[in-house]
């Protein structure tokens, strides 16, 4: 009987690496021209410091989303969720009303969205997550791509 339920996501989808990576060659490429070649770019032409900001900027957004990982672990004394590097949660099963394992739709996008119907949602891919419901009124979702074994965890725990 499993009374412990972890998972680890990143972003993996290949779509979003081609397209990140895609953007990220556009500056790159711009300060290869302009500070390595010589060859200014544009008309007028930018400056070498802000070819190099928007290069460093965009290659850290890039940075930022190889280190996003969302962990989860609930257990018999409640749930633990760590959005890495933003934010960690502990609630106890005493200050949980109501948590559920729901198909949650889109909601704007992927990360933490904020005002949704389901309160904060935090979430890396997919549509399915546990929905909590605080005692307060407070509601937060966390996604899931194991949606049957939080499932069947949920249900061990509160047994």
């Amino acid at each position: 009987m499993k009374t412990t339920f972890t998972e680890t996501q990143k972003f993996t989808q290949w779509w979003l690496w081609l397209l990140l990576f895609g953007v990220a060659a556009i500056p790159v490429y711009t300060l290869y021209t302009q500070i390595y070649l010589g060859i200014p770019v544009g008309n007028p032409p930018i400056s070498d410091a802000g070819v190099v900001a928007i290069a460093v900027s965009i290659l850290a957004v890039v940075a930022l989303f190889l280190v996003i990982t969302l962990r989860t672990r609930i257990d018999a004394s409640g749930v633990r969720m760590q959005f890495f590097p933003f934010l960690t949660k502990n609630v106890s099963w005493a200050h949980i009303k109501h948590a559920e394992v729901i198909n949650y739709g889109f909601v704007g996008g992927w990360g933490i969205r904020l005002w949704t119907p389901y309160g904060t949602v935090y979430n890396i891919k997919g549509n399915k997550g546990l929905a909590i419901q605080l005692l307060d009124g407070k509601k937060f979702l966390i996604g899931t791509q194991k949606p049957k074994e939080l499932i069947e965890v949920l249900q061990n725990i509160k047994k």
